[in-house]
């Protein structure tokens, strides 16, 4: 009985292709946007996460200063100094590598090609914490850092500005008034939330402290980068790291700190669940196309309804229940939605491979959200189909045999 329905829907639909076209229209449209809006976000959400993951392993950044936003300034805060990442890693369980860190905005210069570049002075470890990797030469080594050399690894923007095609392994520029070999270039990683990861010279700190700035306190040490062990609770080694601070800066009791520590995990996470809940709601808004879509099947299926009375009343005559009449327009409805969902799978395929490459997320096409779309949409059918295949199988035989 269900198929001969299934028939008799499709004939009846192909009667009229334009009329049919249009009555799912706003069925396709929702589907499309439902599963365009929610796959684009879960590629933002992904990429959030990298972005985030390229800053470092498990990392948390020790940094002078009250927080973020209005109150990061560090300005009369003291830095801190080499000594206190030494303790940092002696006492404070569950931490893999500390390295401390000195940044400075300094004058770069190549030949005839100058520019301003944040230099980073520090210790081998940090390549390993910040994730780090080299496309050409090497990385400065401990050797390297005990006896200060002069020498450097530079970033991809670095390498554009100031050498262009040119292989800088090897080459020698000047940082400041000092004079530095070039013996790696470091891998691209890209933009980030805080800015060009490129634009950036890594050099050993003795070398920054003794050639290029010099060192006129101990508490030179503009942050500490602190690389977590898998699996430890980043929330109780930050208390912990709170506490050691605190205690080290001579901080009472009703001091406010005056470092704060930046914990790339707990910022991933935020971020992911903001994207997945802004997600949600532009999903939530693409659905009341869906709505507006089984309205117009809704009115589509009565004036349907109207056109066959007379075919409904000689069914009825011959011996046709009021159910199979039921059953005959609530699948036609059904059939509809459900092409309509078809389409704006379709629809919605081609256009999220196409996002995707335009907006530089990751296309993760997920069989649930579409599979969930397809019967939201079939659902919409049955909603919005019930009313009018109810009319219909409530007609009077002997009225709809008078119909004109």
């Amino acid at each position: 009985m269900i198929w001969n329905a299934f028939a008799i829907a499709v004939r009846e639909i192909s009667r009229n292709l334009t009329r049919a076209f249009l009555t799912v229209l706003g069925i396709f449209i929702g589907v499309a946007a439902i599963i365009t809006m929610v796959t684009l976000g879960q590629g933002a959400t992904l990429a959030v996460k990298a972005q985030i993951s390229n800053l470092g392993n498990n990392l948390l950044t020790l940094r002078p200063g009250a927080g973020f936003g209005a109150r990061a300034s560090s300005a009369g805060t003291p830095h801190f100094t080499e000594k206190d990442a030494t303790i940092i890693g002696e006492q404070i369980a569950g931490i893999a590598a500390v390295a401390p860190v000195r940044s400075a905005l300094l004058s770069t210069i190549y030949r005839q090609n100058a520019r301003s570049s944040t230099v980073t002075g520090t210790t081998p470890v940090y390549f390993e914490i910040n994730k780090w990797r080299v496309a050409e030469g090497r990385l400065f080594n401990e050797v390297d850092f005990r006896s200060g050399a002069a020498v450097c690894v530079i970033g991809n923007t670095v390498r554009t500005e100031l050498f262009g095609s040119e292989n800088p392994v090897g080459a020698q520029i000047r940082i400041g008034k000092t004079a530095c070999v070039v013996i790696g270039l470091l891998v691209a990683k890209g933009q980030a939330g805080m800015g060009d990861q490129d634009d950036t010279i890594i050099m050993p700190l003795s070398a920054l402290q003794r050639r290029v700035i010099g060192k006129t306190s101990s508490h030179d040490i503009s942050q500490i980068s602190i690389s977590a062990q898998d699996g430890v609770d980043s929330e109780a080694l930050i208390t912990e790291l709170t506490s050691l601070m605190r205690q080290r800066r001579n901080l009472q009791r009703n001091q406010d700190n005056n470092f704060n520590v930046f914990d790339t995990r707990q910022i991933a996470e935020t971020l992911g669940s903001t994207t997945q809940l802004m997600t949600l709601l532009l999903a939530a808004v693409a659905a009341v196309s869906l709505m507006v879509g089984g309205i117009g099947i809704m009115n589509i299926m009565l004036v349907s309804v109207t056109e066959r009375t007379r075919e409904i009343g000689i069914r009825l005559a011959i011996g046709a229940t009021g159910g199979e009449v039921l059953l005959q327009f609530l699948v036609e409805a059904v059939t509809l939605s459900c092409v309509g969902g078809v389409v704006g799978i379709l629809l919605a395929f081609g256009l999220c491979a196409g996002l995707a490459r335009l907006i530089q997320v990751p296309f993760n096409f997920n069989l649930q959200i579409n599979v969930v779309a397809f019967l939201f949409a079939a659902g919409v059918g049955v909603l919005f189909g019930y009313t009018p295949a109810r009319r219909a199988a409530r007609l009077n035989p002997i009225d709809a045999l008078r119909h004109e």
